[in-house]
């Protein structure tokens, strides 16, 4: 078992497989955004798979596997394959913005893959274009359709809030849940990365999307769907799917936090909004065998900070933005 100092047990392991997106959504990504780096830094599926080895056999058993976007990237249900065939992992997801998901679904759950995330932050064609800059909310409605017909459950839609923007349509996002089995989860903005776009007017607090989401009543834990994130759930009566919230700055949930991230280019990250990283990609390149990388992924975890700054930074009393863009560590 994974153990921080705080006494948090590590069990889920995010991999982002590539910095590129097809979308420039306003609050993740400057729209003249352009992955840094050599394309040789990327990690190759065999080697972030070998890093999956080695915390698989630390104990970690949820693997979600990110981007940027990762059906951007050649060979993505393989990858899935791979993973899923890790001794250990029970658990195997994705998240995705949607865009490719009709075409891909159906491999993906072939592959192994369990259950989906897909962003969807407007219901709204014109404001999902404004929020995404090149979207086409139709692309992510048919991919829903396709995942639902692939079998990927739970399907799980997050919605960051935006006041002024999307907030007035959170009522009709929580009446999706009502006729399909679908898990929306709200959002609430988070000060990262350096687009420049969160501020204290734009942000949602939590109190008020949980008001605008009703009528709904709190789940028991046993009864939240499949996932191992920070959301509380609810539920509207006789629904078939479930609401949940997110909620950094108003909820803290760091206290809970079971999950480090690995970049593309094999960085050990730690916390989301951490300054940390650890190049374990860079020790695989050099010869490091999977002794040697454990001990260094257990170095990292106990060295894992007690708690994010968003709330600080979002008061302004941290005047640096988060040091890296969210694409970069897969949210």
């Amino acid at each position: 078992m994974l153990l921080d100092r705080f006494g948090r047990k590590i069990n889920y392991l995010r991999i982002s497989v590539t910095d590129r997106c097809n979308l420039r959504c306003v609050y993740c990504l400057p729209e003249d955004y352009a992955p840094k780096g050599k394309k040789e830094e990327i990690l190759s599926y065999e080697e972030l798979s070998e890093i999956a080895y080695c915390f698989a056999e630390l104990g970690v058993s949820r693997i979600r596997v990110t981007g940027g976007e990762p059906l951007v990237r050649n060979g993505i249900s393989q990858f899935i394959s791979i993973l899923s065939k890790i001794p250990g992992i029970q658990d195997l997801a994705m998240s995705t913005n949607g865009l490719l998901l009709e075409k891909y679904a159906g491999d993906l759950a072939q592959a192994g893959l369990k259950r989906i995330n897909i962003s969807l932050d407007s219901l709204n064609p014109e404001k999902f274009s404004q929020m995404t800059r090149y979207g086409k909310i139709e692309f992510v409605m048919n991919g829903i359709c396709a995942a639902l017909e692939a079998g990927l459950q739970p399907i799980k839609l997050n919605v960051v809030v935006v006041r002024g923007i999307n907030s007035e349509e959170v009522g009709d996002f929580a009446q999706l849940t009502e006729d399909l089995p679908i898990h929306v989860r709200f959002i609430e903005l988070m000060p990262m990365g350096e687009t420049g776009f969160f501020s204290e007017a734009r942000r949602v607090p939590y109190e008020e999307i949980l008001k605008s989401a009703g009528p709904i009543a709190p789940l028991e834990k046993n009864d939240w769907p499949e996932g191992g994130g920070p959301a509380h759930y609810f539920k509207r009566p006789g629904a078939q799917g479930t609401i949940g919230f997110i909620s950094a700055l108003s909820c803290n949930f760091c206290g809970n936090c079971n999950r480090v991230r690995l970049s593309s280019k094999g960085v050990l990250v730690p916390c989301l909004d951490g300054w940390m990283g650890v190049p374990l990609g860079e020790m695989l390149r050099k010869g490091a065998d999977r002794k040697e990388i454990k001990r260094e992924i257990l170095r990292t975890i106990e060295n894992k900070p007690e708690h994010h700054f968003m709330v600080e930074r979002a008061k302004e009393e941290l005047h640096s933005p988060s040091s890296r863009l969210m694409c970069s560590v897969g949210g």
